[in-house]
């Protein structure tokens, strides 16, 4: 299975988006999505330096449209799974089939300048917090009146809050772990940035989304989410919440991914998928630039769906968030009629009970998933078809 990945804010570079503005159209593209995000996407992906782009409010649509504008020259529709890092689920969701390029880009723009506007009300930022016992640094971090921003696996942990805090962290580290200042507007993914999220929202209420036609991994939980307007709230809400791309990573691992792409500006997220998951001998392309192409097309082709040409079913098929194992609700059976937003089961996660609701009215025509079998995020667990009586 293939998965790719849109990398979140740090990532970029400066001139990064020189060598794709070569390939015919990618300019045209670019202005486009520009006027939609309030800012001159252009400039900043070929001329601006490293202060500039790291604007928070330039940052991320630039990142977005990045990752928008090199996964138009891959075949994504032999994809399984996307997945992005923070605003890189914006781009991840536009993959998926859940926003459109346009909406994606307009979300950065407006998400880019409220945060930034959140981060000037006072003064706050992050910290890495590199090693130690995972335990005892969230503990620290907790005792400092901080939160853990970013959950990255491979022993990284990002703090975020009042700077006066994260001194004194840095000061005090948990034992075998050092404490690197990020340089940062402020402490992103923490109740700091309420006002960006509120902003957000107010713009995200006018977008009709669509149900994702590809397996879509949720930063807040690393669960797949198999309905767009619940992806949108998670991705408003994802503002002011946690980054847990370890359970990302975790989730990858449980699907049995077998190959990784990066979208520009790659490296950040292989990284860590390296560092974490090495033992699963995953392949990874970096696409930093056009000439890296042919190697990512390669590992689509050697580790993509195949395409079908079969009639498009007559049912639904309900999917699984989550890993764990599956429980049917008691007393249904196929042939029942089913409601939309009636739980048919749940799967026991590490974190818990997650619902497994129909997302459409029918008749529960096969169950794909019995009582105690394991399932993993993504796997088809029931299909609904037809209409009931």
């Amino acid at each position: 299975m293939l998965a790719v990945l849109s990398p979140g804010q740090g990532s970029q570079k400066p001139g990064f988006l020189a060598p794709w503005l070569e390939l015919p159209g990618a300019e045209a593209r670019l202005r486009w999505w520009s006027a939609l995000s309030g800012v001159d996407l252009v400039q900043l992906g070929t001329e601006a330096g490293a202060d500039e782009i790291k604007d928070t409010a330039r940052t991320q649509p630039l990142l977005v449209a990045a990752a928008l504008l090199a996964a138009e020259r891959l075949p994504m529709h032999d994809v399984a799974l996307v997945a992005g890092h923070s605003v890189g689920e914006l781009g991840a969701a536009t993959l998926a089939g859940v926003l459109s390029a346009e909406a994606a880009v307009t979300l950065a723009g407006v998400r880019g300048r409220e945060m930034a506007a959140a981060c000037a009300l006072e003064p706050t930022g992050m910290s890495a917090v590199l090693g130690g016992d995972p335990d005892e640094v969230l503990a620290a971090i907790e005792a400092h009146g901080l939160f853990p921003a970013n959950r990255n696996g491979a022993g990284q942990v990002v703090a975020a809050g009042a700077i006066d805090a994260l001194a004194k962290l840095a000061a005090e580290p948990p034992a075998k772990a050092r404490v690197i200042a990020l340089q940062v507007a402020g402490a992103f993914h923490t109740p700091f940035m309420a006002p960006a999220e509120q902003a957000l929202a107010s713009v995200a209420a006018g977008i009709t989304p669509a149900d994702p036609t590809r397996i879509l991994l949720s930063n807040l939980d690393g669960n797949a989410v198999t309905h767009g307007r619940e992806l949108l709230t998670r991705l408003v809400r994802q503002v002011t919440a946690p980054v847990r791309w370890d359970l990302c990573m975790r989730t990858l691992a449980d699907l049995g991914v077998t190959a990784v792409i990066e979208l520009p500006p790659a490296g950040t997220l292989a990284g860590l998928v390296k560092r974490e998951l090495k033992a699963n001998g995953i392949e990874i392309v970096t696409l930093n630039t056009p000439d890296d192409l042919p190697a990512a097309r390669d590992l689509v082709a050697r580790h993509g769906v195949a395409p079908s040409h079969e009639p498009a079913p007559q049912f639904r098929v309900v999917v699984a968030g989550g890993a764990g194992m599956f429980a049917p609700s008691d007393g249904l059976a196929e042939g029942d009629v089913v409601r939309t937003g009636q739980v048919i089961g749940h799967v026991i996660t590490r974190q818990g009970p997650v619902d497994v609701a129909a997302h459409s009215d029918g008749l529960l025509t096969e169950w794909l998933a019995h009582h105690d079998d394991p399932v993993a995020p993504g796997q088809p667990l029931a299909r609904i078809g037809g209409q009931p009586a």
